[in-house]
């Protein structure tokens, strides 16, 4: 048997990561190469085994029937080299190399993003990839080391570690409700402007949960302003354009300004779960274990609305070192 030297290696990667993603661009931003580079190596991979592995068009990419029949084979070799890749990681005990995140784009904003520099300052060696996406992507197709997600999602590939209830609560501004008054109760929010998400993936507007009398209630009350993003929906609410239902850990900025208050807190309630999710094979890595102890260890506050971390170390120290009467 020829023995397979590297070129052929890393064409047989890029074939498994553009057969998992459906382009070698999505390839390409996975391994950190080029499109063009994943490109080549699937040819030079296919003029050797003498097949065409993929049916290429302007607009998608799909895997051939030998193709298909390849593909399982190939993403087992991939998964296999990474498992190698996290076993000598672990060896080194450190935490070192890169760390790739994935998470939607409220939990990475307010609740991973704000985590990044105490954790770089505790562990140098570490760099961070962090994607931020609200669709769900297959975490070990795309090589993510770490997802955080919204609810307790099953795969049996992926081990999980729940981090914190999600609490929702209705906003408004101080100007809004000197204005128009303070509703005491869910059903009082007919009389009020009310703005609403609408679901990006659905296309389904938000239904509103409450604790009532010992059981959730939901009503949807007619809005004046539909918008598809969650920090749009604050960032309104902060204007003076109404009441609105927000996770608690992105309305806590404002919060914590004076621009928002809450509303209808006793009926507040805690829904899903913010959960942790990593392959497998990531068990031992030293980065990953890292991290996930950094995550837990600040999660609740940040949820609660509270600040995460206190201020590093540098940021102290700059800090200090400014004069007195200076500003911040």
């Amino acid at each position: 048997m020829e023995p397979i030297g590297i070129e052929r290696l890393s064409g047989l990667i890029a074939f498994a990561r553009a057969g998992s993603l459906g382009s070698y661009i999505a390839a390409a931003k996975s391994l950190a190469i080029s499109p063009s580079a994943v490109s080549k190596s699937v040819q030079r991979l296919e003029r050797h085994l003498g097949v065409t592995l993929f049916t290429r068009t302007t607009r998608s990419l799909k895997l051939t029937p030998e193709g298909r029949e390849l593909h399982e084979r190939a993403v087992r070799l991939l998964r296999d080299a990474e498992e190698i890749e996290q076993a000598a990681r672990a060896v080194r005990a450190e935490p070192a190399g890169s760390l790739r995140i994935a998470a939607p784009l409220p939990l990475g904003l307010h609740l991973i993003a704000p985590l990044l520099p105490a954790f770089r300052e505790r562990h140098p060696k570490v760099t961070i990839d962090l994607r931020l996406d609200d669709r769900l992507v297959d975490i070990v197709d795309q090589g993510i080391d770490v997802a955080v997600r919204i609810g307790d999602l099953t795969d049996s590939r992926l081990l999980s570690r729940r981090l914190s209830p999600l609490r929702l609560c209705a906003f408004a501004s101080p100007a809004y409700l000197a204005a128009r008054g303070t509703p005491a109760h869910p059903d009082d929010l007919a009389a009020h402007d009310t703005v609403n998400l609408r679901y990006q993936s659905s296309g389904q507007t938000f239904r509103w949960p409450f604790l009532a009398g010992g059981r959730e209630i939901d009503i949807l009350p007619p809005s004046g302003i539909l918008v598809d993003a969650s920090e749009a929906v604050v960032a309104i609410l902060a204007a003076g354009g109404g009441i609105g239902i927000s996770a608690s850990f992105i309305a806590a900025p404002y919060v914590a300004r004076g621009e928002l208050v809450p509303v209808l807190a006793d009926f507040a309630v805690e829904r899903d779960t913010i959960t942790a999710l990593w392959p497998s094979s990531r068990r031992a890595n030293p980065a990953v274990r890292a991290f996930l102890d950094h995550l837990r260890s600040n999660a609740d506050r940040t949820m609660a609305g509270a600040p995460s971390t206190p201020g590093s170390a540098r940021a102290k120290a700059i800090s200090a070192r400014k004069p007195q009467g200076s500003r911040p």
